[in-house]
């Protein structure tokens, strides 16, 4: 896929974050918070950085591949796969309802193209992309593997097996990231359980770590990916802690735990798509 300015990325931002918010909304079900936080990240990723197929199998061959672990952002995968041809925006509309390929957690038994293994059970995704990166090794496949969690996801315990896992066997062609953005649904995560130093706990397990500490800015989002990047291959999984704010975009939902599974009313639709240039034309 041809490469998009700074610029360019952040018109598809905007247009991402319409569809994530009409998806939810047309349902009244749905999680918007997490997914507006983290749109930069995951455009960046599929329109910039990830060398993938829209053509798509299951065995992801000499692509990079990506694993979503906290599964209740799913709108935004499935607008940004839409978006870069995996299969016509109209499907967008579909989301949550029956029979629909886009479950509200995603699913495999659907066949929907990007769709690897299914998530939203909460800690199993790391474990998931290190058996998929040690494959790439064994299959002599150069391709990266990237995984996104959530930061109160690291309150599950086979997240810490995994990792104590990827740095004992060096799995240095693995990317994970954390939406380190402070929220998960029952309130902050310092007073839930605290995270305490996710990135002195990282290093504790022997993996390289790098802060994004503008995750909502493009720019920044780019130059952490490049860092991360330049660091495979050298002895060590990678892990990128990406600061974020939940319902980054929309003024009224920004920055709290409300907006975590809520979807808008009719006027609130409103009001926060008046806040989201349309880009790229809604669904």
């Amino acid at each position: 896929m041809e490469k998009q300015s700074s610029d360019q990325l952040k018109k598809i931002c905007s247009q991402v974050r319409r569809d994530c918010l009409r998806m939810v909304h047309a349902v009244q079900s749905g999680h918007p918070g997490a997914a507006l936080g983290l749109t930069e990240y995951f455009v960046a990723l599929y329109f910039n950085e990830m060398e993938h197929n829209k053509n798509f199998d299951m065995n992801g061959k000499n692509e990079d591949l990506f694993f979503l672990s906290n599964g209740h952002v799913s709108a935004l995968w499935y607008s940004v796969l839409a978006r870069t041809g995996y299969f016509s925006t109209e499907e967008l509309a579909t989301f949550r309802k029956i029979n629909s390929r886009l479950q509200g957690h995603p699913a495999t038994e659907e066949g929907l193209p990007g769709v690897r293994i299914a998530s939203g059970s909460l800690g199993q995704g790391l474990s998931v992309a290190i058996g998929a990166a040690q494959a790439k090794k064994l299959n002599q496949d150069e391709r990266l593997v990237y995984v996104m969690m959530g930061d109160g996801e690291q309150q599950e315990g086979q997240v810490w097996e995994a990792a104590m896992y990827a740095a004992h066997h060096k799995v240095d062609n693995l990317i994970a990231a954390i939406d380190y953005n402070g929220q998960q649904i029952d309130g902050p995560t310092v007073k839930v359980m605290d995270l305490l130093s996710l990135k002195a706990k990282y290093e504790a397990f022997g993996w390289d770590v790098i802060e994004i500490q503008k995750g909502n800015e493009m720019e920044a989002v780019l130059e952490g990916l490049a860092q991360a990047k330049a660091l495979t291959g050298k002895g060590k999984p990678i892990l990128i802690l990406l600061y974020t704010e939940m319902g980054y975009g929309v003024d009224f939902m920004v920055g709290t735990h409300k907006w975590h599974g809520v979807a808008p009313n009719d006027e609130q639709l409103e009001n926060a798509l008046g806040q989201l240039e349309e880009t790229l034309g809604d669904y």
